[in-house]
């Protein structure tokens, strides 16, 4: 793990990254929940630690209902407040999420899943500097989602408050490098360093993941389409004599292949215990991810190589902004601006071929 992320795994300890699971804050319409936590091993080089990093959830869940369509309004919905009282209730969830967790400060502090308000607000990101200011976090950043996507807004976000953003998050893996990738040279460009997650692609680099696998109830991966494992295990296999000529395992190939992206300081797969006898532990996919080398085994070959197998580009409809979107603005959905249409030149996408769905 990076060392500014080091640290025990316990709330209470003044060096650790708090857990916060999910608390709401507050009474009355939008007084919304604080938090969303991702409890996982995040990897850098050969340090292994289970932390939580908060997430700080743009929903606004408490009193606010779902609008059909549009979904959960976040925090910053005009409905629930204005950009005057951004401050305040980042301010007032902070504190909350850090009393629950018996903690004085979190060492990094993500605003988690923004709409297009969070994505481009003074307000919003002076408040965010303002926790850091006070102490209540050592450290600020954004963490797109969970949904894939809002790739210029990312870059728009860096470009305005980068001397400010010290962590982001995206997806990235060796079977979806496509759209994470493009966002990593503008990271690089302000210093802001990259936590990606999903580094496992569902649980399938641990390579117990086969076709017909049962899963629980309300598994997250219910949403992939029909045919994923399938799909996925033949480009898998692909890549499997790569790892083999590393000495390396599957995971530990897509790990590996994620930091050797310059900006990417941290990776974060999901531990997940699958279902069957035959499914492998929790513990021991722990010990895997531990026993990554530090040093780095792939070749600049195999990365290219890596990712033409894993090409996913044009494999799914993204949020945030987009070239093709009609109608109202949504929390995760909007149109295209002359902003967001100047930062896809400066760094050379063009958003009706790079982000669209084929």
């Amino acid at each position: 793990m990076d060392s500014e992320l080091r640290g025990l795994d316990f709330p209470g300890d003044s060096n650790s990254v708090g857990d916060t699971g999910f608390c709401r804050a507050g009474s009355g319409t939008g007084c919304g929940a604080g938090w969303r936590a991702s409890i996982e091993p995040q990897l850098a080089g050969s340090s292994l630690g289970v932390q939580a990093v908060p997430q700080l959830e743009s929903l606004a869940r408490a009193a606010a209902k779902r609008q059909g369509a549009k979904g959960f309004p976040r925090f910053t919905d005009p409905n629930l407040r204005g950009p005057e009282q951004y401050a305040d209730y980042l301010k007032m969830a902070t504190e909350r999420s850090l009393e629950r967790c018996g903690l004085g400060h979190f060492d990094l502090l993500l605003l988690h899943n923004p709409d297009r308000i969070g994505y481009t607000s003074d307000e919003v990101w002076d408040g965010m500097q303002a926790l850091k200011d006070s102490g209540l976090t050592r450290r600020i950043g954004v963490a797109p989602g969970p949904a894939n996507g809002f790739t210029l807004d990312l870059i728009d976000c860096f470009e305005r408050f980068g001397d400010r953003i010290d962590w982001a998050m995206v997806i990235l893996n060796p079977l979806e490098p496509w759209p994470g990738e493009y966002c990593l040279a503008a990271a690089a460009s302000k210093d802001i360093k990259v936590i990606t997650r999903v580094v496992d692609y569902g649980g399938l680099f641990f390579d117990d993941l086969l076709p017909g696998q049962q899963m629980v109830p309300h598994d997250h991966r219910g949403f992939r389409p029909d045919g994923w494992i399938e799909a996925g295990r033949a480009r898998f296999e692909q890549m499997r004599p790569i790892a083999e000529r590393a000495q390396l395992t599957m995971v530990q190939l897509a790990c590996q292949w994620n930091l050797a992206h310059p900006a990417v300081k941290t990776v974060v797969p999901t531990l997940i215990q699958e279902a069957g006898p035959d499914a492998r532990p929790v513990e021991q996919k722990r010990a895997e991810l531990a026993a990554l080398p530090a040093e780095q085994r792939l070749g600049q070959a195999d990365i290219d190589l890596i990712r033409e197998i894993g090409d996913n580009t044009g494999s799914m409809a993204l949020k945030g902004a987009h070239p093709l979107y009609e109608g109202d603005e949504r929390a995760d959905g909007w149109a295209m601006d002359d902003r967001l249409e100047d930062v896809a030149r400066r760094w050379r996408i063009e958003p009706a071929r790079d982000l669209v769905k084929a």
